[in-house]
């Protein structure tokens, strides 16, 4: 019985790495005002969400910000077709807008948006390997 629970345990963690959703991950930002940051996206409740793992001088030397830790996607929902939306936070600025990410493999395209979604400006994130 017990070597049965156990294999029903490792088919049920693998399953779950298999069908992990594509925004999953570790993202690296583009950078903004000088600094760049990873970001780790995973799930939080029936969205997903991001927190700013690691930031980056614009040599690249890891610095502490003190945003670290700090979520940056906000609630993103799929929406279908590699797109989600909800909020994104800009740590420059320390403003919220409403967020839009376009997936494309190992791209995001992530869109920060004023007037409900009619001024966007774009980032484009890499994944982290």
């Amino acid at each position: 019985m017990k070597t049965v629970m156990l294999a029903a345990a490792a088919l049920a963690l693998s399953a779950g790495a298999v069908f992990a959703d594509p925004i999953e991950g570790m993202w690296k930002t583009q950078p903004d005002a000088g600094k760049f940051a990873y970001v780790t996206i995973k799930p939080c409740g029936a969205a997903f969400c991001g927190n700013i793992t690691k930031s980056f001088d614009a040599k690249g030397q890891e610095v502490k910000t003190g945003n670290e830790g700090k979520q940056i996607v906000i609630d993103m929902a799929p929406k279908g077709g590699g797109k989600y939306e909800g909020k994104v936070w800009r740590p420059s600025n320390n403003k919220i807008y409403l967020g839009k990410i376009t997936l494309q493999g190992n791209a995001m395209a992530l869109a920060g948006c004023v007037a409900g979604g009619l001024f966007c400006k774009s980032q484009d994130w890499q994944r982290v390997k």
